[in-house]
């Protein structure tokens, strides 16, 4: 079976990668697990996992390509690996947001972690425009009206840029 994607983000889970891709294939479009791969007696002695549990999950997000790894409560993930979703409006910014924040965390500008510990940016699919431009006071505008945030507004960060 080959992945579609050259490069794919390895997620390592305590015992939860079944758990994960099943969450994560459920909320993306065009999403699907597809491949799952068990310990042998070899990981058992290695990682303490017992020979015929789930050691990883491949699986696909929107087309790309994820593994989740049950490699033991070793590892952590934190705020410097995220993943972003560009949202083309508001309706899908508050479903991925409800979706991924079901049992996790609301962070701060776009910025939540799911149940599992994994960070994710939920932002507009537009949101470089509202940050570029000639006009530096137009970027700035927008920065203030983001930094209270949890959940991007995009009304509202629209209304900042034109000075509203």
């Amino acid at each position: 079976m080959q992945m579609t994607s050259k490069i794919a983000p390895c997620l390592w889970f305590d015992n939860q990668a079944v758990e994960a891709a099943q969450l994560y294939t459920s909320i993306f479009p065009q999403s699907r697990i597809v491949r799952t791969s068990y310990y042998t007696e070899a990981g058992n002695e290695i990682h303490g996992r017992p020979a015929g549990s789930v050691m990883t999950v491949d699986f696909e997000l929107a087309g790309q390509s994820f593994t989740a790894l049950n490699g033991g409560p070793l590892f952590q993930f934190n705020e410097a690996i995220s993943f972003q979703v560009f949202c083309d409006d508001q309706a899908e910014i508050d479903y991925y947001w409800e979706k991924l924040t079901e049992g996790g965390e609301e962070v701060q500008c776009g910025w939540l972690k799911d149940r599992f510990g994994v960070s994710w940016q939920i932002t507009p699919a537009a949101m470089q425009d509202l940050f570029s431009g000639a006009d530096p006071d137009r970027a700035s505008r927008a920065m203030l009206a983001m930094l209270p945030m949890k959940k991007l507004d995009i009304a509202a960060l629209e209304r900042a840029v034109n000075g509203g």
